[in-house]
């Protein structure tokens, strides 16, 4: 046998030395190196795995690393969160405008809704069927709507036709005193405001053809309205119920909250923008019957829609108000009238707003001046009608958020990530203490 193949023979049968736990074993070259005891199973189960690597370095401590502050890291993620609120806010509304006829029908289905709700609930309460009850509410509805109407369109025409030689005789009056009065205005001046003004409301007039086709618009908005307004009554409870099965467990008692606390907002906003107007509407109406002036239901009526638009409805309505008076019993009686609609409105702005609407909505009179403005300009009429309950709805749902936070379960404490094979303990440094193993009596502790 030859010297290597003796060395093979060696390497296949280790020695008995190293079976036993100890030893030497033989290379190659014929020479021997020690060979490690084997660790027992208890202790190799005990002693901790080698460490895989460094843990993963957060964002804030690579930007550290590279030199950035942690400020200019925390602004450019609050930057692009607003960012992308902003993108989702927009293409939102982008879709809410491509269907303006649509997007309003739905609005004010909603905050008739909101008005009617108690008399299907109390139908309701009283034993009526839900189906029922929503009917009952929608024709009760429709009877005031009509009756709203009949009494500023029908009503209005049938007056104005009586009126035709006092509202001409109205009009040269103004004529007379703007040239003889104290502007002394150049009568050519006087008479091509008056054609620039015929001219315009000429031009505004829709051809036979629009006016059809716009009538048929607002017919069908309205039919919409109607049904969207009885399903909402009958099974508005039901949908939102659907709705809040698709949120996660973990937030569907915040989103319930918040969509409550919208709709309380919006029920209190339509039932206090009604009580302000029926004072605002009497509190004018008066005034009107007691200077007899000839439209004083219709110019009553019309205040009361306006006040539904906060602050430019007021004046709007207001200073139709006094045009007519103005017109039809001369400028004394324009006084009054404009007199005692700057007293309702000064009642109207530091008494009634906090009073009646400053709990449902809380905005401050400039938010409601600017949300207005902004709405007029983005979407005409609908959009002021509609910026001051939106800006109070979102107002409440994120206070609302924001003084429910999230449960302890959602904010559990996120621990680094740890080498392969460790468990990181959550307990506190000092209740981590290294705990020592007993040693054998006598034997020193290793």
């Amino acid at each position: 046998m030859t010297r290597r193949t003796r060395i093979v023979a060696r390497r296949a049968q280790p020695p008995a030395g190293a079976r036993a736990g100890g030893g030497a074993t033989v290379d190659e070259d014929g020479g021997s190196r020690p060979v490690p005891p084997p660790v027992p199973a208890a202790a190799a189960e005990s002693a901790p795995p080698a460490p895989a690597g460094p843990a993963p370095l957060s964002v804030p401590d690579r930007a550290r690393a590279y030199g950035v502050p942690t400020w200019a890291v925390r602004a450019m993620a609050v930057g692009g969160a607003v960012l992308a609120v902003a993108a989702v806010v927009w293409l939102g509304f982008w879709l809410l405008f491509r269907l303006p006829m649509l997007t309003f029908a739905v609005a004010v289905a909603v905050l008739l809704t909101a008005l009617i709700a108690p008399v299907a609930g109390r139908l309701r309460r009283a034993g009526v069927p839900g189906s029922l009850s929503a009917l009952a509410a929608v024709l009760v509805l429709l009877g005031v709507l009509a009756g709203i109407g009949f009494l500023i369109g029908f009503r209005a025409a049938a007056t104005l036709q009586d009126l035709t030689r006092p509202l001409a005789a109205g009009i040269d009056r103004i004529r007379v005193w703007l040239i003889e009065g104290p502007l002394q205005l150049d009568p050519q001046q006087v008479a091509d405001v008056r054609n620039d003004i015929v001219t315009r409301l000429y031009e505004a007039t829709p051809s036979p053809g629009a006016g059809a086709q716009l009538g048929l618009y607002a017919l069908g908005g309205l039919v919409l309205i109607v049904f969207l307004v009885f399903f909402l009554l009958k099974d508005g409870a039901a949908m939102w119920a659907w709705l809040l099965t698709r949120v996660p467990d973990r937030t569907r008692a915040r989103v319930d909250g918040a969509g409550l606390a919208a709709w309380d907002t919006l029920a209190g906003y339509v039932h206090g923008v009604i009580i302000v107007a029926l004072i605002d509407a009497v509190g004018i109406g008066i005034a009107l019957v007691v200077l007899g002036v000839p439209l004083w239901l219709s110019l009553t009526l019309l205040t009361f829609i306006g006040a539904f638009v906060p602050i430019v409805g007021a004046t709007v309505s207001g200073a139709v108000a006094v045009v007519v008076t103005l017109v039809t019993n001369g400028v004394t009686d324009a006084v009054i009238v404009l007199v005692v609609v700057l007293v309702v409105q000064q009642v109207e702005g530091n008494v009634l707003q906090p009073l009646i609407m400053g709990r449902a909505v809380r905005l401050h009179p400039i938010v409601i001046l600017l949300g207005v403005t902004a709405g007029g300009l983005i979407a005409g009429i609908p959009g002021a009608l509609l910026a001051v309950p939106m800006l109070a709805v979102a107002y409440r749902v994120l206070e609302h958020l924001r003084t429910h936070p999230a449960p302890a379960a959602e904010r559990e404490e996120t621990v680094p990530p740890s080498p392969a094979g460790v468990t990181p303990s959550r307990a506190p440094a000092a209740e981590r203490e290294e705990t020592v193993t007993p040693s054998p009596a006598g034997a020193p502790p290793g």
